[in-house]
């Protein structure tokens, strides 16, 4: 595509692309897929200069994007992966609720995260971008502004967020790697199961998954999900005959090591602040032996 008047990216991805949403366009700039004149660019506010050459790359030739920088602290009470003035990127303990429900319990990685960033600053807060159940755990961000709160699940809710989980499973699946589509219903004791796509209440629930390493008596997948649904995970996996290590819930025998081996390993989006993707690795606790 030839340029013809100084303009934003995003807006011309979507010159290109006009049939296009908004947050499909962002994910081909978190993908590394736009390039200006033959150099990868992913903010979508660069400007793109008259007479410039725009193209779109596939998905198996686009660049990988950055890690993000080391982090420059540490806390007692939080495992810190990476922090900014605009985010701040934790790696959640197993057991711990993400925030508070309507018990209101003390304790939640929210509370931790708000008594941390206010021990600089009393009137400092961080915003609740996304929840991961209290047995998982991984990377979760929070924003440290309202907008930039917005401006993140907007991204979730566009399905523009690469997010990568582990789990390890009983069994071992006798192919490589697949997709699993449910329609997911949740009752009004927060228990999910898969149902009829007819039914009016479900949810689409696509999990991609495959096989990194296992031994006789169990396996670790490596997931990726397009949807955020409630125990998408662990509901897919158990009715594929293969539940996650330690979920008794959905059928798994005892809990050998203490936890639901689920993991969110990995999550890689655009920065609320400069549209620079970013990506954040929390190390996987367990495996096979």
């Amino acid at each position: 595509m030839d340029i013809k008047e100084d303009i934003e990216l995003l807006e011309a991805l979507a010159q290109y692309f006009p049939n296009s949403k908004r947050n499909k366009l962002r994910k081909m700039l978190t993908e590394g897929r736009a390039l200006v004149d033959g150099e990868v660019v992913h903010k979508a506010k660069h400007i793109v200069n008259k007479g410039s050459i725009l193209t779109v790359a596939d998905r198996e030739s686009a660049a990988v994007s950055s890690p993000p920088p080391t982090p420059k602290k540490q806390h007692p009470r939080v495992k810190i992966l990476f922090e900014d003035e605009h985010i701040l990127v934790l790696n959640k303990q197993a057991g711990l609720l993400s925030v508070a429900t309507d018990k209101m319990e003390p304790d939640t990685l929210h509370s931790r995260a708000v008594d941390y960033v206010k021990g600089e600053d009393e009137r400092n807060w961080v915003f609740i971008v996304l929840r991961l159940d209290r047995e998982t755990s991984g990377v979760m961000i929070f924003a440290k502004h309202e907008a930039h709160k917005e401006y993140l699940q907007e991204q979730f809710a566009g399905r523009s967020v690469h997010r990568v989980y582990h789990a390890l499973v009983q069994g071992k699946p006798e192919i490589k790697g697949g997709t699993i589509h449910e329609w997911l219903l949740e009752d009004k004791f927060l228990r999910v199961r898969a149902v009829n796509k007819r039914n009016p209440m479900a949810k689409e629930a696509i999990t991609h998954w495959s096989i990194e390493d296992s031994d006789d008596i169990a396996t670790l997948l490596m997931l990726t999900i397009e949807t955020g649904r409630r125990h998408q995970i662990r509901v897919g996996l158990a009715n594929m005959g293969y539940p996650v290590v330690g979920d008794e819930q959905h059928g798994a025998e005892g809990n050998p090591i203490g936890r639901i081996a689920l993991h969110a390993s990995a999550l890689e989006l655009l920065h609320p602040e400069t549209d620079e993707p970013v990506r954040f690795d929390a190390t996987i606790p367990f495996g096979p032996e």
